[in-house]
């Protein structure tokens, strides 16, 4: 993939789409196609095949998807399998007809077993059962993979997939209920600070823990996949993380000291913890050349700045 090349970026308004978009541009790439849920339904296969025949993207990157956190996906549990399967099957398949050149899935590090072995190397897919809150977005993301190795076995395509890790940063969805944990802590922080409130509830047990990345450090290995390796180079699926992990209790510390919350934390138990650690091996994918360049400190600050300027100034 080149400048020069037409690429087309599903999810663009996302948090990973936008970062995509920021860092194609940022490399020189002009003829970037883009479409809001509005133009184009990625579930109607229809609407989305005739799109692929009348633009023709060459490169196409798959990072449109339904995403949440726990209480999200364990409420909407048959939203996020039906939209995400239809979102990744209409995408691959239209590819693979109209000759896309290369394209990328984007999952999620859930695909992997709740009990995985720590670090977890892409090889433990599928040795263990999954983690019931989050169980129908993981089948789906498993499904995609599954997909784009099956789309290169029979027709010889060159369609890769990557599991990012937990990914925050500009654009991030703030949700209270629907949010991932890092972004909803920052606008619990920064409510309770600017109501003078005590003290902060943070779900579950504050004891798993969780790796993070910052949203243009995953677009910048996006775009190094696309650019500089094929589906032969990585396999069926390659991680893409920080290789780094804290606990929960440690981020809202983290957070509360950023945004400049001082009240104490109470630790709702009777919510779920999920899964107890979710650490990538990303050895592969720095084996390759690749490595994350945000530190954790400096993404958070990024993170609850953008907050403060898009967020609350559009509320």
């Amino acid at each position: 993939m080149k400048p020069d090349k037409k690429v087309y970026v599903a999810g663009h308004r996302g948090l990973v789409g936008s970062a995509i978009v920021r860092r194609l541009q940022a490399g020189g790439y002009s003829d970037i196609i883009r479409r809001t849920h509005a133009e184009l339904d990625l579930t109607d296969q229809r609407a989305v095949n005739e799109f692929f025949g009348n633009e023709k993207p060459q490169f196409v990157f798959v990072a449109a998807a339904k995403v949440g956190g726990i209480y999200a996906n364990n409420t909407y549990r048959a939203d996020f399998l039906y939209q995400n399967l239809m979102i990744e099957s209409n995408l691959i398949h239209a590819s693979y007809r109209h000759g896309v050149k290369k394209l990328l899935f984007l999952g999620s590090s859930c695909i992997y077993p709740k009990l995985a072995p720590q670090p977890m190397k892409e090889e433990h897919l599928l040795t263990g059962l999954l983690e019931p809150t989050n169980e129908p977005y993981a089948i789906a993301k498993i499904a995609g993979i599954k997909m784009c190795n099956a789309y290169n076995r029979q027709y010889g395509t060159n369609f890769m997939s990557a599991m990012p890790t937990n990914l925050y940063g500009p654009g991030d969805n703030y949700d209270l209920k629907n949010s991932h944990v890092l972004p909803a802590l920052i606008r619990r922080m920064h409510e309770a600070k600017m109501q003078g409130a005590k003290e902060v509830v943070v779900w579950g047990s504050g004891a798993p823990k969780r790796e993070f990345l910052y949203s243009d450090d995953v677009a910048d290995a996006c775009v190094f996949l696309m650019e500089r390796c094929n589906a032969t180079d990585i396999g069926e699926f390659i991680n893409i993380g920080a290789g780094k992990e804290i606990t929960i209790r440690e981020l809202a510390e983290l957070i509360a000291e950023i945004v400049g919350f001082r009240g104490k934390f109470v630790f709702d138990s009777s919510k779920p913890d999920g899964t107890p650690r979710k650490l990538l091996d990303v050895s592969r994918f720095q084996a390759l050349g690749w490595q994350a360049k945000t530190g954790f400190r400096e993404g958070i600050v990024k993170a609850y700045a953008d907050y403060l300027k898009n967020v609350l100034k559009a509320a």
